[in-house]
This record gives structure tokens, sequence and C-alpha cells, in this order.
């Protein structure tokens, strides 16, 4: 009978999908550089899809303020600029990045510009928002700087809206909470 119960449990295990961590994908820099996500392990991170002309784009000054104020704490934001949402994103990789630098005095890491939904879906997005990979939850993007919080060990831990104010109290809440979990 203790065979049978452990044969039973063991198949129950084998159909739960493993969860992956953000942890095992690459994207391009915004040079064109592949950047192994690996390279964060241990860092609580931001993932932003951006865009340089969108009335959320002065967010991009708040970002900046976040890491440089958490960045010590091992802290990084990664943000993807996409074109997706009233072709609001419409520059080359080397004018976003321009745009950054200039207006908003971006050090954070951006990558190259991505679909983050449809049939292209680069797949950091495909993690984000499907449960299948990240093993928490569905989401949408439903528009330019949507927020999804990483914890260190690359699990996605809450996607914060568009409209959500990166220095609003929740969101302040939930990085200080990841960031002093170690």
């Amino acid at each position: 009978m203790k065979i049978l119960a452990l044969a039973i449990s063991m198949i129950g295990l084998m159909s739960i999908p493993a969860t992956q961590s953000i942890h095992t994908l690459s994207a391009n820099d915004i040079n064109g550089q592949e950047v192994n996500l690996s390279d964060y392990q241990g860092k609580v991170l931001l993932v932003v899809n951006t865009a340089s002309e969108c009335g959320f784009t002065p967010q991009y000054e708040q970002l900046q303020m976040l890491y440089q104020r958490y960045e010590s704490l091992g802290f990084e934001i990664l943000g993807f600029p996409s074109n997706q949402f009233g072709g609001q994103e419409p520059g080359t990789n080397q004018e976003i990045a321009q745009f950054c630098s200039a207006n908003y005095g971006v050090t954070f890491p951006m990558f190259s510009k991505i679909d983050v939904k449809g049939a292209n879906q680069h797949p950091v997005y495909a993690f984000l928002t499907q449960k299948s990979q990240n093993g928490v939850m569905d989401s949408d993007v439903s528009w330019n700087f949507q927020k999804y919080l990483i914890d260190r060990d690359g699990k996605l831990v809450e996607v914060f809206a568009s409209n959500v104010d990166p220095y609003s109290e929740e969101f302040i809440e939930k990085l200080n909470r990841l960031l002093l979990d170690q």
C-alpha cells in the first residue's frame, strides 16, 4: 500500500510544471551584445518595458532615482524598449540610448528594442507573462512602463501597472521587503 501511495505521489509530482528562473534567459543589450541574465543572480530586479514618446516616459526620471538609491543594496532595473503600444518607441537602439542618457541620465541597463507581446514576443517577456514559465501568474503587458518585480532567485514576485509610480508607497514597501530578505 505504501508503494502504491509513493507511486501516485511521484506521478503527481511529475505533472507539476517546473518553474523557470529569469536567470536562465538572455537578451541583447542596447548595443547588441548578448547578456546572460544569470549575471543578475542574487539581485532584486525590476523589468520595465519602456518607450520614449509615452505619457509615462517621465517615469525614467523616477526609475533612475530609484536605481541610484538602491543599486548598492543589490537592485537592478532592466529597461526593454518596445514600439508595440501606439508606436511610442520608433527610434533605433542608438537613438533610444541617446534619448535616455540626454533627457533622464539613465545609467541602469537598457536592452535592445523587443516585442513584449504577440507572435514575436521575446523569451524574457514570455517568462514574465506566462504562468507556465514563471510559476506564479499570467499577466498581459497592457501598456508601456509596466513593471515586473523579480526576487534574488529570479522568481516573479509582482506586476505593477504602468500608472503605478515607482516611488509609490505600495512599490517601495514591496521593494524594501525584497532587498532586506537575503
